[in-house]
């Protein structure tokens, strides 16, 4: 088996044809395939290493050159549209495209040395500082949105609520007080939030059954809010009004108590 020989200079013939395109300041879409043609034979007959698989690839491409050569001192031949035939087209497609892979390569080779030299460490960060919380601004939670607009749409929602009742068959049967409790409203509502990351404010007061579990949703989204686990935006003026969590994709929601809603009430306080 041969041993593979690399060019000093070049690494094949597009290479090499680059370089003299380079050399001589030609503009790759025009090349004089006289004079190019002419230097490149020059060079591989002083080529020293006559390696066969390495001078084939030369002969070919000077093969090539020639038949160009040939075929421009010949009348242009033209394509079905009518356009004259560049017998040089192919060579240009072929030292462009190779032109742009280098030039990657190059990139390449920059982004691995640079790389090379980038150390990376876990991180060593004292305990205080990675349970510090930042403290919670309830007017940037607002971000721009109102309680005046908040209280809009939630007095809308209630109205679709009431104008849902059939006034005759709501007084069938016995009605019974619907008990909803704050806390596990505000579970329900922090994991939504953390399921869904961004939603409308307006569509998860829609989706509540009845009047008053409305009433302890809105009242649950308030609580959050002050809470510092979401935010209300509004993008433009009377756009919809949307709700964002503040906590970790997939955060475990710890469900709320009684106890524990007083307590946060104490502290808020």
């Amino acid at each position: 088996m041969g041993i593979p020989v690399k060019l000093p200079v070049f690494e094949g013939p597009l290479d090499l044809l680059l370089h003299l395109i380079d050399k001589n300041k030609i503009d790759i879409y025009d090349i004089p395939i006289v004079e190019i043609t002419e230097q490149y034979l020059e060079y591989i007959q002083q080529m020293e290493q006559e390696d066969l698989d390495v001078m084939s690839e030369f002969m070919v491409m000077a093969a090539t050159l020639l038949d160009i050569k040939c075929r421009m001192l010949l009348p242009k031949e033209t394509k079905e549209d009518g356009e004259e035939q560049d017998p040089r087209e192919e060579l240009v497609r072929q030292l462009l495209e190779y032109k742009m892979y280098k030039y990657m390569s190059y990139e390449l080779r920059d982004r691995m040395n640079e790389a090379s030299r980038s150390v990376y460490k876990k991180p060593t960060l004292p305990e205080e500082v990675l349970e510090y919380r930042e403290p919670v601004d309830t007017s940037e939670l607002l971000s721009n949105v109102t309680l005046e607009r908040l209280n809009a749409v939630y007095r809308a929602i209630l109205r679709r609520q009431e104008n849902k009742i059939d006034p005759i068959r709501s007084k069938f049967g016995k009605i019974e007080k619907e008990e909803i409790s704050l806390p596990d409203k505000m579970t329900y509502v922090e994991r939504y939030a953390v399921a869904h990351r961004n939603f409308s404010f307006r569509a998860l007061l829609e989706a509540q059954p009845g009047k008053n579990q409305i009433i302890v949703t809105f009242l649950a989204i308030l609580e959050l809010m002050k809470t510092g686990k979401i935010r209300i935006v509004q993008e433009e003026a009377f756009g919809e009004i949307r709700v964002e969590s503040l906590e970790a994709e997939g955060t475990v929601v710890v469900p709320y108590t009684e106890a524990g809603e007083e307590d946060s009430e104490d502290e808020l306080e």
